[in-house]
């Protein structure tokens, strides 16, 4: 079910804030085939996993900064100093494990661009190179894992990549517009696909 927020109907967990409704209007369910795009959603994904979405979105920015634009060749070379600043610096979350995975992920994310010529063109193919069209009338019915997060999740972590969960890797499949899963009421529902 839909929200309405300046007469707009979105999806219900988008009318919080306007930052939300920003990343929900204009990015949230949209295909991203750039590497460097599909890069910093998996690294803010694995950095969301316990926390709120809207907590990650106020750190996006800082996260861009300190993380080189998540250019994946750079963070792959971070050392230890690097980590240990990236640890005491308060616009990130400060999640030790999660710092050390941007890194790991950095460098299996290179490997995997090496291996197939691009993370899109590997990573697409958990849904055959096309954006999944669902069609949910409630919040209730979106799925928080499917077979393909399932599929992507354990390929992801057989090639080295942690917090990549298959909840993650789904929420991740929603974001890059793997998958549409705006309400069938919400107005981006057809803009995304849906049919």
């Amino acid at each position: 079910m839909a929200v309405a927020r300046n007469d707009i109907k979105r999806c219900a967990w988008a009318g919080h804030s306007e930052l939300e409704c920003a990343y929900h209007d204009n990015e949230w369910g949209v295909p991203v085939r750039d590497d460097r795009a599909l890069f910093e959603f998996l690294i803010l994904e694995g950095a969301q996993a316990g926390l709120s979405w809207s907590t990650i979105l106020r750190k996006r920015d800082a996260y861009r900064a300190v993380f080189d634009n998540f250019d994946a060749e750079r963070i792959a070379r971070y050392n230890t100093r690097k980590l240990t600043t990236l640890l005491g610096n308060p616009g990130i979350v400060r999640n030790r494990l999660k710092i050390a995975a941007t890194v790991k992920n950095a460098r299996a994310f290179l490997a995997v661009q090496e291996q197939h010529g691009s993370f899109a063109d590997y990573i697409w193919r958990f849904v055959d190179g096309s954006p999944r069209q669902n069609a949910w009338k409630s919040p209730r019915q979106v799925p928080v894992t499917t077979a393909q997060s399932d599929a992507m999740s354990k390929a992801l972590k057989q090639l080295g990549f942690t917090f990549v969960g298959s909840t993650i890797c789904y929420a991740y499949m929603q974001a890059v517009g793997m998958v549409n899963d705006h309400s069938v009421d919400c107005f981006r529902w057809r803009e995304c696909g849906g049919k």
